[in-house]
């Protein structure tokens, strides 16, 4: 028996898992290096029990190291045959799971400017991990992937059109959450599983996507994965004349406009007090039960603006963390939404259930897995290298 890793890298952690590699991977280890600097700590779920660990002072770079120490001793000898990166801008040119020649890195530090939060990170954790195991198949793949093949009016923006044709469009995000989320439709909802969806992954970052038969029609996150809902601490949709101020008036640097939109905004900025929900859902301050009215508003206006997309609806689908767990804000985006044919049973929906709805319109919550689709596409690669 050999393994298949997955590498997950976020701006301050690293997601990571080892499956038993055959047809359809079978997950055998997990965990995350979070909180990557002065206090990094490891937690992995491994066959004999839950590890966690703290390690002190780690980067992007180290973290791959310290996983690959805390993992071998399970490997008993057999070898990892592929790794997998989740990478999150493919810009034009990578619309499908891509081997990481040196070639095909240098393409990618070119949309480190579209990426900031994510693409450098991601590339420091693939090198890092070419150093650690030489000679073994690394396969990227990209968030952007499963939203190429957008229609015009859904891909560009109306600036002039040479920006168009130099890659200034809408990319959208979060594609490897959407494309677990519509395998498991077909496996657990093959009635609805071609119909018009709209699927909400809501998380630290936060997006939504159209979809009809299992193609993404749109999506609302676009050029970056800044746009769109507001999240943890991204703000979402702004006014460009917004950033116009910021400079002219306020004379702010790119990197200070960078850090307010990147790290500062979002349902932190709103709040001032966290960027987590569940935090929020406890306080009694005013400023983050708006930030909890506001975060849901968003959701709901582009819940009508996806519909719009696909001429009707279907299925709404709940995700990703804030999506998985929180009933507040599920209740929130839904109960006004009855006049598209969305309702939902308030029990049900309190207690997580799987499916919510009670309308013409079903309502899911399905718990995403970007790893296994990751580890899916390894597979299949390391198949064809054969």
């Amino acid at each position: 028996m050999s393994f298949y890793f997955t590498l997950n890298t976020g701006s301050s952690s690293v997601k990571f898992a080892l499956y038993k590699a055959q047809a359809e991977p079978e997950l055998f280890i997990s965990g995350i290096i979070e909180r990557l600097g002065p206090h990094a700590r490891l937690k992995m779920k491994a066959p004999d029990g839950d590890i966690v660990e703290e390690l002190g002072h780690v980067d992007h770079a180290g973290a791959v190291v310290s996983i690959f120490t805390r993992v071998e001793p399970y490997l008993k000898g057999k070898a990892v045959v592929g790794i997998g990166h989740r990478i999150v801008h493919g810009g034009n040119a990578f619309y499908k799971p891509t081997e990481l020649t040196s070639e095909v890195m240098q393409e990618l530090e070119q949309l480190i400017p579209l990426a900031p939060l994510h693409q450098p990170y991601s590339l420091a954790t693939i090198r890092a991990a070419k150093q650690v195991f030489p000679g073994v198949l690394q396969i990227g793949c990209f968030d952007t992937a499963f939203h190429a093949g957008h229609t015009f009016p859904n891909d560009a923006f109306a600036i002039p059109r040479h920006f168009y044709e130099e890659g200034v469009r809408r990319y959208g995000f979060h594609g490897l959450s959407f494309d677990y989320i519509c395998s498991e439709l077909r496996r657990e909802y093959p009635d609805i599983a071609n119909g018009r969806l709209v699927i909400a992954h809501l998380g630290n970052g936060a997006s939504m996507c159209a979809v009809e038969e299992g193609r993404s029609i749109n999506a609302s996150t676009s050029f970056s994965a800044v746009d769109g809902l507001p999240m943890g601490t991204r703000c979402g949709r702004l006014d460009p004349g917004v950033m116009l101020y910021l400079m002219q008036e306020k004379e702010l640097s790119p990197e200070e406009i960078e850090t307010i939109i990147y790290r500062r905004s979002g349902l932190l900025g709103l709040s001032e007090e966290s960027s987590d929900m569940r935090v929020l859902e406890h306080s009694e301050e005013l400023f983050a039960k708006q930030a909890i009215n506001y975060y849901s508003y968003q959701i709901r206006r582009e819940v009508g603006a996806m519909a719009a997309s696909l001429e009707g609806i279907d299925a709404l689908i709940f995700s990703a963390g804030v999506g998985e767990n929180s009933a507040r804000v599920r209740s929130n985006v839904c109960e006004p939404l009855e006049f598209l044919g969305i309702t939902i049973d308030q029990e049900k929906n309190k207690a997580n259930a799987p499916e919510i709805g009670t309308g013409r319109v079903r309502v899911l919550i399905i718990p995403t897995n970007e790893e296994q689709v990751i580890a899916r596409a390894v597979a299949t690669a390391c198949s064809k290298s054969q």
